[in-house]
């Protein structure tokens, strides 16, 4: 059969560029499940300790970080009706982040604060500043800029507002370059790739990918408008807090905000899905629109944790926040999204020139919807069991849930795996 891509896919990044960045993700997702199945003691420790720093590492860099820095430069050109600048600048990216973040993992993961933490957190700032010339170069080269564009651009400004800060962080443990210690500004660390970064650019991506994938041809670039700038004051109130100290009052101004934000993104795809031309809706956009409604996980936790449970009477909290935001809405839109962009980056790159001649598989033919679905339950099992592990505190029940998401971490991997290395078929 010919299939020929989406019409928002149809302006590409070369593959060279991408599916590095999706393979190298995958590992690290099975590699972040198998420590969290070891060190599952870690929900009766202290969040600031060497195993959780690296796992949440692991999840935050190798795995969100990197597979949407891939998608990303896939997306771009859509994103900003152009096209990708420099491919050297997106392959110098892959490098200096691949190299740099088992480096830092491996230096919280024994905990070694000198030259090796300090040598992996170099390389990321150099790969994140690579990533965001491109973004600026490729975003600037068009007169126009719609507002997915300014959701990329202002995305990349966070991260490496994050990145930068963790570097001084890093160093901070040596030198004492800010005026106090570095567990002090852990939560602007974490909040500024948490918001900033990986929310921002999940909403920007997301409102023009979901409605796309649905055949849908609802628009309202005035409620992204809107939703950008709450998410962007919430921050920066924030920020202004954290910083200044000011009234912690203005704290509940941040969560509303965001939390307003991440309500008019799920109407705004809610709608996308009520108008979709394509009424039958495969498991991939089912798991996509499941991770919208887990973007309220955290939320939840959070105002819990201000209202009824504070921190320092159930510590466990601060992981449960944490779990849900990296296991919970980000994970679960990465599982979706991956198998709707990397079989079309993959089919393109095999069956582009063929397409017309003769008949091609799908690109939904080049991985395995069983696979895929028990992946899916074996996540959405996993998630909960742990969920409640984290509350209970038991720790047979977080090992049943981390061997659930271990589970589904390899059969991701063979599913990605599998499509990554296709070779073409014969055609007719």
């Amino acid at each position: 059969m010919i299939t020929p891509l989406p019409s928002g896919l149809q302006k590409t990044t070369n593959y060279k560029v991408v599916l590095p960045f999706y393979l190298y993700a995958s590992i690290s997702f099975i590699v972040a499940t198998a420590l969290l199945l070891v060190h599952t003691n870690l929900t009766k420790a202290h969040h600031f300790n060497p195993h959780t720093l690296a796992i949440t590492h692991i999840l935050a860099r190798g795995w969100g970080t990197m597979i949407i820095l891939g998608a990303s430069h896939q997306l771009l050109p859509v994103l900003v009706d152009g096209k990708l600048i420099s491919d050297v600048l997106a392959h110098l990216t892959f490098i200096f982040t691949a190299i740099g973040i088992p480096i830092l993992v491996y230096a919280f993961y024994i905990f070694q604060t000198g030259w090796l933490m300090q040598i992996g957190a170099v390389c990321i700032n150099v790969g994140i500043v690579c990533y965001v010339l491109n973004v600026f170069s490729s975003s600037f080269s068009t007169s126009k800029r719609n507002v997915h564009a300014w959701f990329i651009i202002t995305a990349s400004i966070w991260l490496f507002s994050t990145v930068f800060l963790g570097l001084l962080l890093v160093f901070n443990f040596t030198y004492m370059l800010l005026p106090k210690d570095s567990l002090s500004y852990l939560s602007i660390h974490a909040h500024l790739g948490i918001v900033g970064w990986f929310l921002l650019l999940v909403i920007g991506v997301g409102s023009r990918l979901i409605p796309m994938f649905l055949i849908s041809k609802y628009t309202n670039d005035k409620n992204l408008w809107v939703i950008f700038w709450l998410i962007n004051l919430g921050l920066i109130s924030f920020l202004l807090i954290k910083f200044f100290g000011l009234n912690n009052h203005i704290f509940y101004f941040s969560v509303a905000s965001i939390l307003i934000a991440v309500c008019l993104f799920g109407i705004h795809c809610k709608r996308a899905y009520t108008v979709r031309i394509r009424r039958n809706v495969d498991e991939q956009m089912k798991t996509s629109l499941i991770s919208i409604a887990q973007m309220l996980l955290p939320i939840i936790a959070l105002i819990i944790t201000l209202f009824f449970l504070p921190t320092n009477k159930f510590p466990n909290m601060i992981l449960l926040y944490g779990f849900c935001i990296f296991f919970g809405w980000l994970t679960a839109i990465i599982l979706g999204m991956t198998f709707k962009t990397l079989p079309f980056i993959v089919w393109n790159k095999v069956y582009h020139t063929k397409a017309q001649n003769s008949k091609t598989p799908a690109p939904k033919e080049l991985f395995s919807e069983t696979i895929y679905q028990f992946m899916l339950y074996s996540y959405l099992i996993g998630f909960i069991i742990f969920i409640i592990g984290i509350i209970s505190l038991i720790d047979l029940i977080l090992k049943i849930g981390a061997i659930a998401l271990f589970t589904s971490a390899i059969l991701y991997v063979y599913n990605t795996s599998k499509v990554i290395f296709h070779k073409p078929l014969k055609t007719i």
